[in-house]
């Protein structure tokens, strides 16, 4: 146990304890220096058989968190792996947990806790939005803190796991009794973005009900069985979110926060209010029709019917087999060709295993063009710059990483001349604005890395035929400092493990096939050794691969095995090169 007063690393003073748990004590802390207050927390080996196993779950989370950028969620800060303890410095948040909250007040104003649920929902969808989605499970009060400011934040993600398509019982017991959903048991399929729905739905039961449905006899009655003056809207939704099927619960957090927005609406005296409106309207329609006003009310429902189905058919289609989803988003597409979500969606779905084959290009370039024009994505980028440029991007990124040909053709080639058609596209201000807006963990570099990737597209395209006058626009070397420009953003972080293979197989692939051209065109200007240290450091990144929670052995069998028998390969070519005299004429630039 850590001293009160005690320095930690040289700079972190311990003032006092502010909580304890079965396997962790955290201390509020003071670095003096930048005059800023942390929170610790230790993590002790002593008496901990499987502290091997703790460490991995800790391991796990640090390395979530640090991807995270959100206003609800702390930043890890530090990692303090001494010889008795392991600690994590961590941002200190100033408040309480709701369950003391709930334990010193009971029952929770129901404002309250509609404002709070809405900033949970904001935090939940943000984690599912990640590539891959983010799957929290473990919503509950005590892992809600409520700062002075009225903002909560969520803590304690030893539960949260990487959403795999494949997985379809992969869940075993994860969770809190009472606030867990059925599928997080076992048994019942995977755990999914509405499996963080149920336990939100659960949690807002505690804080509006002041009853704990983790304690007997575990269920979960309508709100206003406890008390009659809560909003019945708030009970539908919760009614909703807490549906044992979850085909029968809200589907995403986008539409659990429309419903949060406009849970007035859904009160049985709002929908009263509305049924009289209505009868009075049909009985005067007649006279409507002809005036202005009556236009207009029917356009806006109009409006109204047409989102609805548009976000149904997007809802149906993630779900589908491919046949019927393609189907779906064609319909939405052809609905609303300006809107951005059906395209993002579209993508999602048919390079979410990070593979695009050559009959889903075929299908994307159909929905996304339109079978007979080209006016959809005309209308999307004419709608809305900034999304369209960063739908460009993501399609020139997943074409360049994952397309794969069966008809012959050269996949990597390939691959970067269809990416050239989509970076073509783009407009980095644009593009640089829509990843901020969209909180993409590499928003502040996205415009370097979307001009490399294109710089070495059309190089890769252009079948890297370089004379020794070194005269071309773009050469061996630029090439090869793209490459080094790339392994210095740090791709299996602030993209993912998969794309970050992918890219150092390519490079090491490519230093393979053309290991006297970038011998030879480096040694010109005296950085031929850069060769081999660089592959040494993709080696070294393989080895980190393996332990990021982004990288999934089962989904990419041999992948980090085969980056190290490329690289070994590449390694072998250079140094075959290195032995041999040059050529007359062989300095190729």
């Amino acid at each position: 146990m850590l001293e009160i007063g005690q320095i930690i690393d040289g700079k972190y003073k311990i003032l006092n304890v502010i909580g304890k748990g079965g396997m962790s004590i955290v201390y509020l802390a003071m670095n003096e220096k930048a005059n800023k207050q942390w929170a610790i927390k230790e993590v002790r080996k002593d008496g901990k058989q499987d502290f091997d196993v703790v460490k991995q779950g800790l391991v796990a989370e640090i390395d979530m968190l640090k991807r995270f950028n959100h206003p609800n969620l702390p930043s890890i800060v530090d990692v303090i792996d001494g010889d008795g303890t392991f600690l994590i410095v961590m941002d200190y948040i100033e408040g309480n947990a709701l369950d003391k909250k709930l334990q010193e007040e009971g029952a929770q104003n129901q404002e309250d806790v509609i404002a709070w649920s809405k900033q949970l929902c904001d935090v939940l969808g943000y984690l599912h939005s990640r590539k891959p989605p983010i799957i929290y499970r473990d919503m509950k009060p005590s892992n809600i803190m409520l700062k002075p400011d009225g903002t909560v934040m969520l803590i304690d993600f030893g539960t949260a796991r990487e959403f795999k398509y494949a997985g379809v019982a992969d869940t075993t017991c994860l969770g809190t009794r009472g606030y867990a959903a059925p599928e997080q048991f076992g048994g019942q399929g995977q755990t999914d973005a509405r499996t963080d729905i149920y336990c939100l739905g659960a949690t807002m039961y505690h804080l509006v009900t002041g009853h704990n449905p983790g304690v007997y006899p575990y269920k979960m009655y309508p709100i206003r069985q406890w008390n009659n003056l809560l909003s019945s809207g708030l009970e539908e939704i919760i009614l909703k979110c807490t549906q044992q099927n979850p085909e029968e619960r809200y589907q995403t957090c986008a539409e659990l926060m429309y419903a949060l927005e406009h849970y007035q609406d859904l009160d049985a005296e709002s929908k009263r209010s509305q049924n009289i409106k209505w009868r009075t309207f049909i009985a005067t329609s007649a006279l409507s029709l002809i005036m202005a006003g009556g236009a207009v009310g029917f356009k806006s429902l109009e409006k109204a019917k047409t989102a609805d189905t548009y976000d149904n058919y997007l809802i149906t289609a993630s779900t589908a087999p491919p046949a019927e989803a393609y189907k779906l988003y064609d319909k939405a597409i052809e609905l609303k060709p300006e809107s951005s979500e059906a395209y993002f969606a579209l993508l999602n779905y048919i390079d979410g295993d990070n593979s695009l084959t050559q009959s889903e290009h075929t299908k994307f370039k159909q929905l996304t063009d339109g079978t007979s024009d080209k006016k959809r994505k005309e209308a999307f980028k004419k709608a809305d710059k900034d999304n369209y440029s960063l739908f460009c991007y993501d399609v020139g990124m997943a074409y360049f990483f994952d397309y794969s040909s069966s008809n012959g053709q050269d996949p990597m080639k390939e691959g970067a001349r269809q990416s050239l058609v989509w970076f073509g596209e783009m407009d980095l201000d644009a593009l640089a604005k829509a990843a901020e807006s969209d909180d993409r963990s590499d928003a502040e570099n996205i415009k370097d890395k979307a001009s490399v990737i294109y710089q070495m597209a059309k190089f890769r395209n252009s079948g890297t035929e370089f004379n020794s006058r070194g005269d071309q626009q773009y050469g061996y070397i630029d090439f090869w400092n793209d490459n080094l420009k790339l392994m210095d953003m740090d791709l299996e972080n602030t993209n993912n493990a998969t794309v970050a293979l992918s890219f150092y197989t390519q490079f090491a692939t490519t230093v393979y096939a053309r290991a006297d051209e970038f011998y030879y065109a480096l040694k010109s200007v005296a950085r031929d050794g850069e060769l081999k240290e660089k592959l040494g450091e993709i080696l070294e990144k393989a080895e980190n691969i393996e332990h990021c929670t982004s990288y999934d052995p089962v989904k990419n069998p041999k992948q980090v095995e085969n980056l190290e028998a490329m690289v070994a390969s590449a390694m072998n070519a250079v140094e075959k090169t290195a032995a041999q005299k040059p050529s007359k004429g062989g300095a190729a630039q």
